[in-house]
C-alpha cells in the first residue's frame, strides 16, 4: 500500500528509431572519424558515460536487462534531443527529431509464460516537413472520442499535432496521413498544448470548454475544441473518400480560433492555458481600484475570463487575462493537406475532386504563396513575478487547474498558487526537472470510516519530480505535503505528462464512459520499458492524524513476518499477537487477522492464541466501539479452530470402538459380495495399474488448518456450513473427516457426535462421507468387507443425526436422504465404490423404513416397497455398470487403435440414449481392433446359453464356460457376461450396426486408414435385419461417403487416368493407394444397399426393445433407432451409382486411362451424386455407338491388366493347374466375372469380353485358365480366327526368332509347305507378351483350334499344316 512504479507497456525496435532518426548524424561522425584518423582527437563519450554511471549503482542494478547495446557512437541521452509525446490512453507514441518522425503503436503479444503483455511497434516512419530548412519542434497527440452510441470510452483515432520552427501546424493520422496544415502565425511554434473536458467535482467548478493552444514567441493561439475536431473529422472522412477513388468534395467547417498578441514580456518559452475563471466581487472590487484608481467604477457582475500564465524572463512569471467576448473569433480557411501530395499514390485520384487542373509550374506556385496570416489582438500583461536573473523553463498545470509547477535554469521547482498569482512553496537542487501531476481519487472502501461520507468523492494531488541529474523520480503530497516515494531509476529518461484526455467528449456523452488513461508516464530509452506511477490515496492523509497510515505500516509487518520461513513459532504468535493489537482500524485489523489464519506456516496454536487473545480484548470493549463484523470473526474462526484440533485428536487417539450393535441389518450382504466377487477382483486388477500421482495431491497428507478454515464457514445462526469449492479440496475434507473411520483406525460415534455438536448439516456430511468412499476405492477394494461394515456403522450414525430423516417423511414417497446417496452412485464413475455404498446404503434403508413401520404400527408394504424399490433397481443398474466398466477397462493389445478408458455411470448411460451402451461397447471394440469375424465368433456362445431353459444347467455350463474361458480369452469372456447384462441393449444386430457406424466415424477422422472403413462394411454385412442394414447404408452414403466419392469421380474425369498420390491427397483428402481402398468400398457398400432394398419387403421390421432397469434412458436415438426411420431407396439409381463405383476402382486398380463420367449420357450424368431415395431420369434404351464403343475399349483394358496382374512364373510352369487367387486387390478372381456384369449393365456385347480374355490369357501363357474360359465363348469362328494368328505367332518365335535355332527346327522349316512358311516369316512374335511357351501347351492349343474351326473354313487347311508342324517339332525334341 506505498508508492509503486509499475511496467504496463515495453517499446519493440528502439534501436530501429534511433537509428532512423539519426542516420544522417552517423555518416557526418564516421566521415570526421575518417578525415582526422592522424590527429589527436578525445572520444569522452565512453568514460562520461561511465562517469555518470559509476555515480548510480542502483540504477545499473535496475536496468541491468538492456534491450539493445550502443554500438552506434550516440551517446546515451539520445532521447533527450528529440521531441517525444505520448497519447494520454498510451497507445500511440511519436518520436521526431528535425524532419524525421516515427510512429510507435500498441499491440498485444503473449510472452514466454503465455501472459499477455502490451508492446509499442513501429508502425509508421517519415519526414514531416515540407518546406525547406523547418524542423519539428513540438507535437501532441490527441485521441478524438467515437461519435457511436455504443462507445464505451475508447479513442475512435488519434490525432498527430505536430508544430514546426517555420510556424506551421499539420495534422497527421496514426498512419502519418497528413489531413491539414495551417500557417497562423509566421514564427517558430515554441509549444503545443490541449486541454478537454473534466467532468465538474463540485457543482460550483466552472465547466471548461476543449481547446488546442499553440505558443510562439510573442503570440498566443488558441483553436476551439468543438470546432477543431469537427474539421479533423471532415477531413479525415475526404482522404479516406479520396483513397478510394474519390467523390465530391465537402468544404470542411472553418476554423474557428484566438490569437493573442502577448505584451510586455521579454522572452516566453512556455505557457498555460488555465480556462475560463470568474472572481468574486471583492476580487473584482480590489483590481478595479489597482487598475483604475480611487474613481474607478464596478460593475454589477464579474466579466468571465481566460486566464494564461507564461513563463520565460522578465517577468520570471507573467500573468494573462483575456475578457471573454473582447475579441472576436477568427475563421481560417482549412487548407486541405492533399494539395501538397498530389503527385503521391495515395492521393492521384483525388486531383479530379479537388477541382485543380493545373500544370506543374502551376502547382509550384501554389505551395510557395504563404496563407494570409491574421494580425494577433494584443493582450497586456496583468501582473508577473519579477526576478531578473531568474528564467523559467517551463511549466505543468495542476488537473484541477489550481496550481502549477515552474522550473528554471537556477534547478529550483516552483509552485504556483494560480488563483492568488503567488509562490507558494519552492524545491531546490533540481537541474533539468521535468514535472507531472497526479490526481488519485479515494477509494470506495474508505469513504464508509470516513468523516465526511456524506460528501462528494475526496481527491488527492501529487507532484511528480523527475531529476535527470540525480537519476530519481519523486513524488510530494500538495500543497504542504511530505515526499511520499522516491525512485531510482536511470538518468536518460523521459517523463511523460499529456494533462488531458478524450477530445470531443461532453457532459452527456461522457456519462457511463471508462475512460482508460494513463496520466503520468515513464519512458527508459535503455530497456525500452514504459512505466506509471501508483500511488495510494491515504499518503496524501497527513500523518498526526492518519492511524491508518501507522495501521498499514504495522500491517505490512505482519505480512513480512508471515513471508519469512525461519520465524521461530513462539516469537511468531508474540509478535503477531502484539501487532493485532496495536492496529486501531477495524477493517486493517480484519485484513491482517485474515492474512494471519490464511498462511500455511503458521501452527495451529498460533492461530488459537492470537485469535482468543484478540477476542477476549474485544470483548473486554463496549459494544458500540466495536466492530461486529470483526468479532463475528474472532468468534467462528475459534470455533472452526478447536472443531479441527478435536477431529485431529480423535484421529491420532489409536482407541477404536467395538463393533457396532446395529449390524443385524447387513446379513446377507456377504453373499451379495461373494456373487459379484469375481467382478471385483477383476475390475481392481485393471484400476491398480501405475499411474503417476504428485505427493502434494495424495490423499493421505495433512490436511492444513488453513486448508480447514477456508473450506468451511459460520452462518449467522452459528451453524457452520461447508463451502463447496473444487473436487481435490472437497475431497481432501473429506479425507480429513472421515478416512480413519473407514479405515477402522478412529472411533466412529465419537467423530459423528463432534461434528453434529458443531453444528455441521447431515445432508453435507453425507455428501463429504461418499466422495471419500468413491474416491479411495482402491483402498476400499482391498479389505471390501471391513470397509463396508465401517460405511454402514458412519451412515446409520449420520442417519440418527437430528435433521437427517425427516420425521414427518411419509413411507409411501422418497425419501430426500437416500435419494441423495442414490443420487451420488447414479452420477459416480467409480462403478465398484459406487455398487458397495448402494448395497450398503440399501440394507441401512430396509432397516430404517422397517424400524419406522413398527414403530408406526403400520403394516402398509405397498409403502415400504416404493423406496425399497428404487434400491433394487440401482443396485442392479449398477451391477450391469461394474460388468460393463470392468470390460472397458481392459487394455487394448499393443498396435492397436488405443486411446484412453471410456468411463461410465448410471447417469451417463441414461443420458446416451438407448443405444448409450451399445455405442460404449463399439468404442471398446474399435480400440481393441477386434475383428468383426472374431466378434461374430463370441456373440452365438451367448445365444447357445440362452436357448438352454434349465438353470441347473446354466448354472454348470457358466462355471465350465468360465474356466475355459479363464484358459483361452477371458475378455471374451467378459464381453459375454456384458451381453448377458445387457440381452436387448446389446443385440448382435444392434452392436454390429453401433461398430459399422464407430468405425466409419473413425475413418472419417482419418480417411488415410482405409482398413477403418473395410472393416465398418464387413460389420454392416453381418446385421442380420435388411431394414437396420438398408438405413445405416443409406446414412453412412449420405453422411460420409457421397462427398468423397463425387470429388475421386471428379478428379479422374478431369485426369483422364489413375491420378498420382498428390492430387488424390489434394481433391479428395487421401492418398491414391487409399483413394483405391475407398472406391472398392463404395462398391460393396452400395451392393449391399441394393441388397438389402430387395429383402426388405420379404421381412417385417424389427422391434428395439431395452431392458427394464434402463427404462429410463433419456437422450439421443440409437443408430439402429435412426437407421430404422430412413427412407427407402430408389433401386436403379443405386445401381447406377454402384456400376460408376466399380468402374472408378477399376480404372483406379489397374491403372487405365478413362474418363469415367464420359462413358454416359448426358441423363446419366445428371443422375449421379444425386439423393438415393429421389426419383431421377435414368438412360434407357439403345446407347450411342459411340458410347458404347469407349465402354468396350475400356473393359477390355481392364480385362488385359488383371491377366498381367494374375501372371505368375510358378503358375505357368504348373501342367495340373494354376494356383487359387486372392479374394481381393487386383489379382482377385471375381474381376472377369464383374467385366461381364458390367458389359451386360453397358450394352456391351459379353462374347467379345470373352474372346479378348481367352486371347489374353494364351498371349500370357497361361493356356490352362484360357482353356477354361474358352468353354463360355459362343461364337468359336471368330475365335478360332484370332487364335490361328496367336499359334502362328508362336511358332514363328520358336523357329524364326528363338536364340537357339537347332539343325532339326531348320530342315522342319525347310519341310513345310512355302504358303506356311510364307505366313509365319508374316508373324510378328513380339506382339506375344509371353513368346517361349513349352511345345505340348502349343500343340494342345493347335488341337484346340482344329476342333472349333469348322471344315469349311478358309482358315482351316492353315491348321492342319501348323498341327503337321507342331507334331513334327514335338517328335524331334
Amino acid at each position: 500500500m506505498s508508492c509503486s512504479l509499475l511496467e504496463f507497456c515495453r517499446l519493440q525496435e528502439l534501436k530501429t528509431v534511433r537509428d532512423y532518426l539519426f542516420k544522417s548524424q552517423q555518416s557526418e561522425q564516421a566521415e570526421e572519424k575518417s578525415q582526422t584518423e592522424n590527429e589527436l582527437s578525445w572520444d569522452t563519450s565512453d568514460w562520461e558515460s561511465a562517469w555518470e554511471s559509476g555515480e548510480n549503482k542502483e540504477e545499473e542494478a535496475s536496468s541491468s536487462k538492456t534491450v539493445e547495446e550502443d554500438t552506434t557512437g550516440q551517446s546515451g541521452p539520445w532521447l533527450q534531443d528529440c521531441v517525444v509525446s505520448l497519447s494520454p490512453c498510451s497507445d500511440l507514441l511519436v518520436v521526431a527529431r528535425e524532419q524525421k518522425a516515427v510512429f510507435l503503436s500498441a499491440k498485444w503479444r503473449s510472452d514466454g509464460s503465455g501472459r499477455e503483455e502490451m508492446t509499442l511497434a513501429v508502425s509508421w516512419t517519415g519526414t514531416l516537413s515540407t518546406d525547406e530548412g523547418e524542423c519539428v519542434s513540438s507535437s501532441i497527440c490527441i485521441p478524438l472520442a467515437s461519435q457511436k452510441r455504443s462507445s464505451t470510452g475508447r479513442p475512435d483515432w488519434t490525432c498527430v499535432v505536430v508544430g514546426f520552427t517555420s510556424g506551421y501546424v499539420r495534422f497527421y493520422t496514426e498512419s502519418g496521413v497528413l489531413l491539414l496544415a495551417q500557417l497562423l502565425h509566421e514564427d517558430p511554434v515554441l509549444r503545443l498544448k490541449c486541454r478537454t473536458y473534466e467532468v465538474p467535482r463540485h457543482p460550483g467548478v466552472t465547466e471548461q470548454h476543449e481547446e488546442l493552444s499553440i505558443l510562439y514567441p510573442a503570440a498566443l493561439v488558441t483553436i476551439d475544441g468543438f470546432s477543431l475536431f469537427q474539421s479533423l473529422r471532415a477531413c479525415r472522412n475526404q482522404v479516406a473518400r479520396a483513397a478510394a477513388a474519390g467523390s465530391d468534395v465537402i468544404q470542411p467547417p472553418p476554423l474557428a480560433y484566438k490569437k493573442w498578441g502577448l505584451q510586455e514580456m521579454d522572452t516566453i518559452v512556455d505557457h498555460s492555458s488555465v480556462g475560463v475563471m470568474t472572481l468574486c466581487v471583492f476580487d473584482q472590487m480590489k483590481n478595479a481600484s489597482i487598475l483604475g484608481g480611487f474613481t474607478a467604477s464596478v460593475k454589477g457582475n464579474p466579466p468571465a475570463m481566460s486566464q494564461y500564465v507564461t513563463v520565460g524572463g522578465g517577468p520570471y512569471t507573467g500573468f494573462f487575462y483575456a475578457v471573454e467576448g473582447s475579441s472576436q473569433p477568427l475563421l481560417s480557411h482549412v487548407a486541405l493537406a492533399v494539395a501538397s501530395k498530389l503527385t503521391s499514390a495515395l492521393f492521384s485520384a483525388a486531383s479530379g475532386w479537388l477541382g485543380w487542373h493545373k500544370n506543374k509550374n502551376e502547382e509550384e506556385t501554389v505551395q510557395k504563396q504563404k496563407p494570409k496570416v491574421e494580425p494577433s489582438t494584443p493582450l497586456a500583461i496583468r501582473f508577473g513575478l519579477p526576478d531578473s536573473r531568474r528564467h523559467g523553463e517551463s511549466i505543468c498545470l495542476s488537473p484541477c487547474n489550481t496550481l502549477a509547477g515552474v522550473t528554471d535554469d537556477f534547478g529550483r521547482v516552483t509552485l504556483l498558487d494560480l488563483a492568488r498569482g503567488i509562490s507558494i512553496r519552492m524545491w531546490k537542487g533540481y537541474r533539468d526537472a521535468q514535472l507531472a501531476w497526479l490526481q488519485v481519487p479515494e477509494e470506495r472502501g474508505e469513504r464508509e470510516f470516513s468523516p465526511s461520507a456524506s460528501l462528494p468523492r475526496r481527491h488527492a494531488l501529487f507532484l511528480v519530480i523527475y531529476a535527470p541529474r540525480r537519476g530519481i523520480l519523486e513524488v510530494w503530497a500538495m500543497q504542504q505535503g511530505p515526499r511520499v516515494g522516491a525512485f531510482t531509476v536511470g538518468k536518460h529518461c523521459r517523463l511523460l505528462y499529456a494533462g488531458y484526455r478524450l477530445m470531443g467528449v461532453n457532459s452527456v456523452t461522457s456519462q457511463g464512459w471508462q475512460l482508460h488513461t494513463q496520466q503520468v508516464c515513464l519512458l527508459d530509452p535503455i530497456t525500452g520499458a514504459l512505466r506509471t506511477v501508483n500511488i495510494p490515496f491515504h499518503l496524501a492523509l497527513s500523518d498526526k492524524k492518519s492511524e491508518r497510515a501507522k495501521d498499514m505500516h504495522l500491517s505490512k509487518r505482519l505480512t513480512a513476518l508471515l513471508r519469512s520461513r525461519e520465524v521461530e513459532p513462539d516469537i511468531l504468535e508474540t509478535e503477531a499477537k502484539n501487532v493485532l493489537l496495536d492496529i486501531k482500524h477495524p477493517a486493517i485489523k480484519k485484513q491482517a487477522l485474515e492474512s494471519l489464519l490464511s498462511n500455511k506456516n503458521a501452527p495451529v496454536s498460533c492461530l488459537i492464541n492470537v485469535t482468543s487473545a484478540l477476542y477476549d480484548t474485544l470483548k473486554q470493549q463496549d459494544q458500540e466501539e466495536v466492530d461486529t463484523a470483526l468479532l463475528q470473526l474472532c468468534s467462528s474462526q475459534l470455533k472452526l479452530l478447536q472443531l479441527y484440533t478435536n477431529i485431529q485428536q480423535l484421529h491420532s487417539a489409536a482407541d477404536t470402538e467395538a463393533c457396532s450393535k446395529d449390524q443385524d441389518s447387513l446379513d446377507g450382504i456377504e453373499e451379495e459380495l461373494s456373487r459379484v466377487g469375481p467382478t471385483l477382483q477383476r475390475y481392481a486388477q485393471l484400476t491398480s495399474r501405475p499411474s503417476v500421482s504428485f505427493a502434494q495431491d495424495s490423499p493421505d497428507s495433512l490436511l492444513p488448518a488453513q486448508a480447514f478454515l477456508s473450506q468451511i464457514e459460520c452462518t449467522e445462526d452459528g451453524e457452520l456450513r461447508v463451502i463447496r469449492g473444487s473436487d481435490t479440496e472437497w475431497n481432501q475434507l473429506g479425507n480429513f473427516l472421515f478416512w480413519g473411520c473407514l479405515c477402522g483406525k478412529s472411533p466412529l460415534h465419537k467423530v459423528c457426535d463432534t461434528l453434529q455438536q458443531a453444528g455441521i448439516s447431515p445432508q453435507q456430511l453425507l455428501s463429504l462421507l461418499l466422495s471419500v468412499w468413491l474416491q479411495r476405492e482402491k483402498e476400499v477394494l482391498q479389505k471390501p468387507g471391513e470397509t463396508v461394515r465401517n460405511l454402514h456403522t458412519l451412515l446409520i450414525a449420520l442417519s440418527s443425526m437430528k435433521g437427517a430423516v425427516e420425521e414427518s417423511w411419509d413411507p409411501q414417497s422418497i425419501s430426500p436422504w437416500w435419494q441423495q446417496v442414490r443420487c451420488t452412485c447414479i452420477q459416480s464413475h467409480n462403478a465398484a465404490a459406487a455398487l458397495l455404498a448402494a448395497f450398503v446404503a440399501h440394507r441401512a434403508a430396509k432397516a430404517s423404513i422397517t424400524s419406522l413401520a413398527d414403530s408406526k404400527l403400520q403394516s402398509e408394504w405397498e409403502a415400504v416397497s416404493l423406496e425399497l424399490e428404487q434400491w433394487v433397481v440401482c443396485v442392479h443398474q449398477l451391477e450391469d455398470v461394474l460388468v460393463l466398466q470392468t470390460l472397458l477397462l481392459v487394455p487394448p493389445p499393443q498396435g492397436a487403435a488405443g486411446g484412453a478408458a471410456a468411463q461410465c455411470s448410471i447417469k451417463l448411460l441414461l443420458e446416451g440414449g438407448t443405444g448409450g451402451i451399445a455405442d460404449s461397447v463399439s468404442k471398446w471394440v474399435f480400440r481393441h481392433s477386434l475383428a468383426p469375424e472374431r466378434l461374430k465368433e463370441i456373440l452365438p456362445k451367448r445365444e447357445d446359453k440362452e436357448a438352454d431353459d434349465k438353470p441347473e444347467q446354466k448354472e454348470e455350463e457358466e462355471v465350465k464356460e468360465e474356466k475355459s474361458q479363464e484358459e483361452t480369452d477371458r475378455t471374451a469372456e467378459l464381453l459375454v457376461a456384458v451381453c448377458q447384462r445387457f440381452p436387448h441393449s446389446l443385440s448382435p444386430d444392434l452392436l454390429f450396426a453401433h461398430c459399422c457406424w464407430e468405425y466409419v466415424v473413425q475413418w472419417n477422422k482419418d480417411p488415410e486408414e482405409g482398413g477403418y472403413l473395410r472393416w465398418a462394411v464387413e460389420h454392416l454385412k453381418l446385421v442380420s435385419s435388411p431394414h437396420i442394414q438398408l438405413g445405416i447404408s443409406s446414412m453412412m452414403w449420405s453422411t460420409f461417403i457421397v462427398k468423397r466419392f463425387s470429388s475421386a469421380a471428379y478428379l479422374i474425369e478431369k485426369v483422364g487416368k489413375a491420378p498420382k498420390d498428390r492430387l488424390c491427397r489434394r481433391d479428395v483428402g487421401m492418398g491414391d493407394k487409399a483413394v483405391t481402398s475407398f472406391l472398392g468400398c463404395c462398391v460393396q457398400l452400395l451392393q449391399i444397399l441394393m441388397e438389402s432394398d430387395s429383402a426388405v419387403e420379404e421381412v417385417s421390421a424389427p422391434e428395439l426393445s431395452v431392458e427394464e432397469a434402463w427404462c429410463g434412458a433419456e437422450g439421443p436415438a440409437s443408430i439402429a433407432e435412426l437407421a430404422l426411420e430412413q427412407r427407402g431407396v430408389h433401386y436403379p439409381l443405386v445401381q447406377h451409382h454402384c456400376l460408376l463405383a466399380s468402374l472408378l476402382h477399376a480404372a483406379m486398380t489397374f491403372g487405365v486411362k478413362v474418363k469415367p463420367l464420359s462413358l454416359f449420357d448426358s441423363k446419366g450424368k445428371n443422375a449421379f451424386f444425386r439423393d438415393l431415395t429421389t426419383i431421377q431420369l435414368m438412360p434407357s434404351g439403345d446407347m450411342d455407338p459411340g458410347l458404347v464403343s469407349l465402354r468396350q475399349e475400356f473393359l477390355l483394358r481392364v480385362l488385359t491388366g488383371w491377366v498381367q496382374a494374375i501372371d505368375d512364373p510358378s503358375s505357368s510352369a504348373s501342367a495340373s493347374g494354376s494356383p487359387p487367387l486372392p479374394s481381393n486387390g487386383p489379382k482377385a478372381d471375381w474381376w472377369p466375372s464383374l467385366c461381364q456384369e458390367l458389359g451386360s449393365l453397358l450394352q456391351v456385347n459379353p462374347d467379345i469380353l470373352k474372346r479378348h480374355l481367352v486371347c489374353e490369357l494364351y498371349n500370357q501363357g497361361l493356356d490352362p485358365r484360357a482353356e477354361e474360359v474358352m468353354m463360355e465363348v459362343e461364337d468359336k469362328d471368330v475365335l478360332g480366327s484370332q487364335l490361328l494368328v496367336l499359334t502362328g505367332q508362336r511358332l514363328s518365335y520358336s523357329l524364326l526368332h528363338s536364340q537357339s535355332q537347332t539343325q532339326p527346327a531348320m530342315e522342319l522349316l525347310a519341310r513345310l509347305p512355302p504358303t506356311l512358311c510364307t505366313w509365319l516369316k508374316a508373324m510378328d512374335p513380339s506382339e506375344l507378351r509371353c513368346p517361349l511357351v513349352p511345345l505340348p501347351q502349343t500343340s494342345r492349343l493347335v488341337g484346340r483350334l482344329i476342333e472349333i474351326l469348322p471344315e469349311n473354313h478358309a482358315q482351316y487347311s492353315l491348321a492342319l499344316h501348323l498341327l503337321e508342324a507342331v507334331e513334327a517339332l514335338t517328335s524331334d525334341d
